[in-house]
């Protein structure tokens, strides 16, 4: 169910993007219009990854941790700080920047405030994500995703058949849909309910009675000291994936040419939408990693990891040999403008796309083990590898040089973070919230 749901998240993003390029049109007017959406997405999921994923990282794996040792209890306090501190700092920049953002970025009002509502928004459903993984609760997950990409995509068939116009028509759908993800958790919290009605396990019983306050603030600051490192070291990983996924649009876009903009960021799709149906990978896998090695040894998690790698390299090479005979076709149907991709650029993005997915696998494993703050450092790197390569202007055609500077971007990483997991080795001690 979870694979469903995410699977099918990706094809509706990807159709949202399709629909709104036809309906805003091939003139330069629209072309530019449909940019400047491009640019919402792009800058509004820097900003959550960066702010929000590390807190449903963080509560996937100290929940699947806790429960694996049977402590039912999950203090979200700690959780719910960090993030609330993450919102505020972003409210905090964004308010000042208003007049600069809407005008010089968005040149409209409209996309900056769904860009303002649509972060807030998320905190709740990113929120909700971790809670759900860490409890495995992922036909839910599943669902979640999956309405919030099912109520983006009704707004731009809306505009498609006449209900609505425009771009700010399309671009709320961007705000509106965490709201209506969180339609699940109703159905989480009555799980939960149901579960919690249940005999209370041994550890359980150990934080009851007089000494349970101070059981409680000993776990409480542990939780706010290595949750707090782990959520910044999350913060730069996911600072760094979404600069790989992101700077290339956003280089083009500052050239003040909207429409390759719109046209690399069509290009980046071919890595997006994999990306998203490999986050029911990832949701599933650091839960599962984070108690693997102890209850059934390093062996079994290697061989989680491999497997994974290894289905990934296969997916990867029937996209990039898919591309290599019919991208240019597909793309120019998809979208509906006037671009000639090259099948071979394409088929390079495919394979960038299955480095880029084997990257995340291994961060993963890195994670379960505790080397986040390592894991950040090599994703950072590779990032500003990337966005180096990207305005020194080495390759002058700028989405041959996207291609290439992605693709190879992915590759060191996917081997840096390769080179970390076979000499990484278990921590002793897990997060505790």
């Amino acid at each position: 169910m979870l694979s469903i749901g995410i699977a099918s998240s990706g094809l509706l993003t990807f159709a949202y993007f399709a629909i709104a390029s036809h309906v805003l049109g091939n003139s330069t007017l629209g072309r530019a219009r449909y940019g400047r959406i491009d640019v919402l997405w792009s800058v509004m999921f820097v900003i959550i990854c960066v702010i929000y994923r590390p807190i449903e990282q963080l509560l996937s794996r100290t929940i699947a941790d806790r429960r694996a040792r049977g402590l039912e209890r999950q203090p979200l306090r700690v959780a719910m700080s960090i993030q609330g501190t993450f919102a505020l700092i972003f409210l905090a920049v964004a308010l000042p920047l208003h007049d600069t953002v809407a005008r010089r970025v968005f040149h409209s009002q409209t996309l900056y405030w769904i860009l303002v509502v649509g972060v807030l928004a998320y905190a709740a459903s990113y929120f909700a994500r971790g809670w759900l993984a860490g409890h495995k609760y992922f036909a839910l997950y599943g669902g979640l995703v999956f309405m919030e990409s099912a109520s983006r995509f009704a707004f731009a068939v809306a505009a498609a058949i006449g209900i609505s116009h425009g771009q700010s028509a399309i671009a709320v759908g961007i705000a509106a849909a965490p709201f209506v993800s969180l339609v699940v958790v109703p159905a989480a919290f009555a799980g939960a309910s149901q579960r919690s009605g249940q005999p209370a396990s041994v550890s359980d019983a150990a934080l009851e009675g007089p000494a349970a306050e101070g059981i409680e603030e000993a776990v409480s600051d542990l939780s706010i000291r290595r949750g707090g490192r782990f959520a910044i070291s999350v913060s730069g990983i996911q600072l760094a994936e979404q600069t790989l996924l992101n700077a290339a649009v956003l280089t083009v876009a500052a050239t003040g040419n909207s429409s390759l903009s719109g046209t690399v960021f069509d290009l980046l799709l071919i890595t997006r939408a994999p990306l998203q149906l490999f986050q029911a990978i990832q949701t599933s896998l650091l839960p599962h990693l984070a108690g693997l090695e102890v209850t059934k040894g390093r062996e079994a998690f290697a061989r989680a990891i491999r497997i994974t790698v290894c289905a990934i390299a296969a997916f990867a090479l029937a996209v990039a040999v898919g591309l290599a005979a019919i991208g240019p076709f597909a793309m120019h149907h998809l979208f509906g403008y006037d671009y000639h991709y090259n099948r071979f650029g394409l088929a390079l993005i495919a394979i960038g796309m299955g480095l880029h997915l084997s990257a995340g696998t291994l961060n993963q494993a890195a994670l379960a083990r505790g080397q986040a703050a390592r894991a950040a450092v090599l994703w950072l790197l590779a990032a500003a590898l990337f966005v180096g390569w990207m305005l020194l202007g080495v390759v002058s055609h700028q989405v041959l040089r996207t291609e290439i500077g992605y693709s190879g971007a992915a590759g060191l990483l996917a081997l840096a973070l390769a080179v970390l997991y076979r000499r990484g080795s278990p921590t002793a001690s897990a997060i505790s919230t």
